[in-house]
């Protein structure tokens, strides 16, 4: 017999399974005995008092063992069934593939950067050497930029698709069992790459094929149609239909389309910086009781104000985790947040973005709907400018940045590359400044204690969206241009691992529904 329950503990009553079966004997008035396990079903933590708690959904099991938790796909030999051609493998491309094999369709990957094992190569020689590698980073590669990110997997678009089925799919992979219950789970950097892996192996074990080192030159089209599509190595794939799923940071995709008068649309978007505070003092002020704290994880925090009549948030908090140099051009800074699946580093970093709209432009309007894009380029142009060479970012300390002070020296930071103080209340773009100037005051009302210079800003967090929109219709097909199903976040339809991995699972199930009609 099975009991669903939902109790509240103490966070070290929720780390010892003993005290749990103790808890839910309680609650159900029967003996301990007659539990034979039991299995969390949900995980929350409340910390809204001084002394947090956690929330569990438990399933009990009296007189039985609980079922087996790793789903099962319909994962097949698709080697000789129709193929489906995938620019792209983040997570929109691979979830994307994985679906189209269950759907009986071959996938065919084209990725411009390498393998998770080359590629991390390529990011320890830029963190050594200061340098980057245009076409193989913390961008670009297998996995795309969710290869070496955070993995965290909660969003809030619980419309567009099965989150729990997206979920699922990493856990078969290879993700640990916390993914499943966890209110907002988390993989960690350190896991990703081999759970990445783990999915491409499936696709090529299936006879799916993935094509690395493979850039995008030129997508063909003929009569409104897509023909095929051109890569600089020479390689020229047909295409009866094209899921193109290159993330935001494939500015040279964005710039093909509109040379090619293939649609696309400024959306808007959002930038700003990245912040890094203690851990500590993240924990003090969100969990209050140090007694408990070493069963708690590291803390984090959601912040958001108006200001100016724009949005300002925090973005991608990455709590025990590090800053990472981002860039997909030698002379520009980009810097993101990640953490490992510990979160234990003295460090709590946050993306605080401002939100940036069309008609904030007017300097970039003759850009047209590149607008968006070139203003990010010339903040990620100045950031590398007023940095210290190569990917150096600049930073300034929090409290100074607020009252427009130079910083004379930095506290230390996670940035593996370095840091070079800069006074970026000077260069950045006005309409960001004055707007994360004023933010982090209120901020400051909501987690007292957040405005110090024990804390530092670096520059510039710019990728946090995309500034274009490929539009399609309802079936996910171009507006124009048929077989062409823009998809993820590059094409302006999602904001994260899980919602790019959903639309992608939904642009192959459209796909499917297409071209079976005409086979």
């Amino acid at each position: 017999m099975q009991h669903k329950i939902q109790i509240t503990v103490l966070p070290h009553e929720a780390a010892d399974k003993e005290i749990l079966k103790n808890c839910a004997a309680q609650k159900l008035k029967i003996n301990i005995g007659e539990i034979s396990d039991i299995c969390i079903e949900r995980k929350s933590i409340d910390a809204r008092s001084r002394q947090p708690k956690i929330n569990l959904s438990l399933n009990v099991f009296c007189g039985e063992k609980p079922a087996p938790t790793k789903a099962n796909f319909n994962y097949h030999d698709v080697k000789y069934k129709p193929e489906i051609l995938i620019i792209g493998s983040g997570p929109a491309g691979l979830f994307a593939a994985l679906r189209l094999i269950e759907l009986d369709f071959k996938p065919v990957i084209i990725e411009r950067g390498q393998d998770v094992s080359n590629r991390k190569k390529d990011i320890a020689a830029m963190i050594r050497n200061k340098t980057i590698n245009t076409q193989s980073n913390y961008c670009y590669g297998e996995g795309g930029a969710g290869t070496f990110s955070d993995g965290k997997l909660y969003t809030r678009s619980n419309k567009r698709g099965n989150v729990l089925g997206i979920l699922q799919r990493f856990h078969f992979h290879g993700a640990h069992d916390e993914i499943l219950y966890e209110a907002h789970p988390h993989i960690g950097t350190d896991k990703l790459p081999e759970i990445v892996k783990n999915m491409t192996r499936t696709i090529i074990d299936c006879g799916g094929e993935i094509y690395f080192d493979s850039k995008v030159d030129d997508i063909i089209v003929s009569g409104k149609k897509i023909e095929s599509i051109k890569c600089s190595n020479g390689n020229i794939f047909k295409a009866k239909a094209l899921i193109l799923a290159t993330g935001h940071s494939a500015r040279d995709i964005y710039e093909l389309l509109d040379r090619k008068n293939i649609k696309i649309q400024a959306k808007n978007f959002a930038a700003g910086v990245r912040v890094e505070h203690p851990q500590s003092l993240i924990n003090s002020m969100q969990y209050h009781s140090q007694a408990e704290n070493k069963f708690l994880p590291a803390a984090s925090y959601s912040l958001t104000a108006q200001v100016q009549e724009r949005g300002v948030y925090s973005f991608c908090m990455c709590p025990g985790g590090y800053i990472v140099p981002a860039s997909t051009a030698a002379d520009e800074i980009v810097v993101n947040g990640m953490s490992s699946s510990r979160r234990h580093t003295p460090f709590a970093n946050s993306g605080i973005i401002v939100e940036i709209r069309i008609e904030d432009l007017k300097e970039f309007e003759h850009y047209k709907n590149l607008c968006g894009l070139k203003f990010q380029q010339q903040m990620e142009k100045a950031a590398f400018e007023n940095g210290g060479g190569g990917q150096i970012a600049p930073a300034q300390r929090l409290s100074d940045f607020v009252n427009s002070k130079y910083s004379s020296d930095l506290p230390r930071s996670s940035y593996l590359v370095g840091l070079q103080t800069s006074p970026l209340y000077e260069w950045l773009p006005q309409i960001i400044r004055k707007r994360l100037q004023e933010a982090f005051k209120i901020f400051d009302k909501k987690m007292r204690g957040y405005l110090t210079n024990e804390a530092l800003i670096a520059g510039v967090e710019s990728r946090s969206s995309s500034p274009i929109c490929i539009p399609r219709n309802d079936n996910m097909q171009h507006v124009e241009i048929e077989g062409l199903f823009p998809c993820g976040e590059g094409a302006g339809y999602a904001g994260g691992i899980t919602s790019s991995a959903m639309d992608g699972e939904k642009c192959a199930e459209n796909i499917a529904e297409i071209v079976s009609r005409s086979l």
